[in-house]
């Protein structure tokens, strides 16, 4: 997908198809976005802490109905929260016993783009604790880790979400683009993701390849402009 509005601003793209669009659209951003989960990562995040919290089976089937796009997600995100009610120190052993799994090649294309110096983002419907930690690995600021925040207690346990956060809302991804262009005067973003509400974000984001490296969603396969399966292409296209 291709943001229309950017277009009638670029003669020199107009004529060309959309997947052609988007691929020069890529070798010329300004700033690139991450979706985390199934993109950055190879699993859901949220599933994958909810199993080692003994509540793997329910979640899993909310978070699939959340990334169709089938329910609003700040309701998904509060009853999946509300199934596991993760406490701080759950969070910390998931942290070490269970690391997250990079997706192939997600290192090498961030380090090019780095080369390059293009500022990258992971904006992401998960949290903020389990990221940052993926953040670092991929030398990413932790500023530009644009993410939910868990609440808890003074004990430890499980308080809730920040709803200020505009990633834990419909069309939050969209508003962090937003804000990114206003702050830092960026013409064209380019947003990389799996699901339903990173193809939603485009527009703002000037252009949206789909990603289908570790699952495949049929809604943003068929409609993504240029769709990916593996990081490779997008290293090969810059």
């Amino acid at each position: 997908m291709v943001n229309p509005d950017f277009l009638s601003s670029m003669p020199i793209i107009r004529n060309m198809d959309s997947s052609d669009q988007a691929r020069y659209l890529w070798r010329t951003a300004d700033a690139v976005c991450f979706d985390v989960d199934s993109t950055v990562i190879m699993d859901e995040a949220i599933d994958e802490m909810a199993k080692y919290c003994g509540k793997g089976d329910a979640v899993a089937a909310l978070t699939k109905e959340a990334m169709k796009g089938s329910m609003n997600f700040r309701e998904a995100l509060a009853m999946r929260l509300n199934i596991i009610k993760p406490s701080t120190s759950q969070i910390k052993s998931f942290l070490q016993n269970e690391p997250a799994r990079l997706t192939p090649r997600i290192k090498e294309l961030v380090e090019e783009l780095h080369k390059r110096r293009i500022p990258v983002y992971l904006i992401s419907g998960g949290f903020r604790s389990l990221i940052q930690p993926i953040a670092q690995e991929l030398n990413i600021p932790i500023q530009n880790v644009y993410a939910n925040r868990l609440k808890f207690y003074y004990n430890g346990e499980y308080a809730g979400f920040d709803e200020d956060e505009p990633t834990s809302r419909q069309g939050g991804k969209g508003d962090v683009i937003k804000m990114l262009k206003k702050t830092h005067r960026y013409n064209s973003i380019i947003l990389i993701g799996d699901g339903a509400t990173d193809l939603e974000a485009c527009p703002p984001a000037d252009a949206f390849i789909g990603f289908g490296g570790n699952v495949v969603r049929e809604e943003v396969r068929s409609r993504a402009k240029w769709f990916v399966s593996d990081f490779k292409d997008l290293i090969d296209a810059l």
